[in-house]
């Protein structure tokens, strides 16, 4: 069980943090993983760790927010290994600002990254696995912000929100050729990411770092715990494997109890 032998599996953001990790947790368990990133140094750098470690992997340099990158990151990876079976939508950013203080372009661009990037990569490899009707699994990482809501996080509450409704339409549609979607919902992971908001957040609310990581961060968790890259890699790998419709449209909360459904 857990296995992904010969699946080729797309995660975008891969070059760094979840991506990285769940692209190196897609390949110990067998699959060909391709390194989709903005930053061709930093894809083509993880791919030849995943290399170096025994797996499999290729790097591919997307914009997700890009059509013609997107279009022809998929075709690369589909001329190399023939297909695609898994897509991991991973690709985000975060901004942290009051809604009054929100400048119009930094609400677009989030929202392209997140919604236009996932719709993008979708598309695209939907069409391979439509076309084969051999099955899939899209995953989509939203976040506990997916059900909750945040100060200062408007557009990426937003986003993730917007992630639900993609993959339970996703769901529907794939269903008969049997892809699947899901959306990962993690807690607070100690990334790059989050750790330029808890500064940020700091000087916000006018309170120091650590009462950002207790307060805030971790303050509805179980254990005070953040949760971790191996988390979260973990249940993605689960949903690449699993093998039928039984388990499509969810959301599934890795947060240490943060959010409970």
């Amino acid at each position: 069980m857990n296995r992904l032998d010969g699946k080729v599996c797309v995660v975008t953001g891969a070059a760094s943090g979840i991506g990285l990790r769940i692209a190196e947790v897609y390949a110990q368990a067998g699959g060909r993983v391709v390194i989709a990133d903005l930053r061709q140094d930093a894809a083509e750098a993880a791919a030849a760790s995943i290399r170096d470690a025994g797996g499999e992997a290729m790097a591919v340099a997307m914009d997700v927010t890009d059509e013609r990158q997107v279009i022809d990151g998929v075709a690369k990876a589909v001329a190399a290994w023939g297909k695609v079976d898994v897509l991991v939508a991973n690709a985000g950013i975060q901004i942290v600002n009051r809604i009054t203080d929100f400048s119009y372009a930094d609400w677009k661009k989030l929202l392209a990254i997140h919604l236009d990037g996932s719709f993008l990569t979708t598309r695209e490899c939907l069409r391979d696995m439509e076309k084969r009707r051999e099955g899939g699994a899209i995953i989509y990482m939203g976040s506990v912000h997916s059900h909750l809501a945040s100060k200062l996080k408007a557009p990426y509450v937003t986003a993730k929100h917007g992630l639900l409704g993609l993959a339970r339409t996703v769901a529907k549609e794939g269903a008969e050729y049997g892809v699947r979607a899901n959306v990962i919902c993690p807690g607070f992971v100690r990334t790059p990411l989050v750790e330029k908001q808890i500064p940020e957040q700091a000087r916000e609310f006018g309170i120091s770092e650590d009462e950002v990581v207790k307060n805030i961060m971790l303050k509805d968790t179980v254990d005070g715990e953040f949760t971790t890259v191996d988390d979260v890699a973990n249940v993605a790998l689960m949903l690449a494997a699993f093998e039928t419709n039984a388990l499509t449209g969810q959301s599934i909360t890795v947060s240490h109890g943060w959010f409970m459904q």
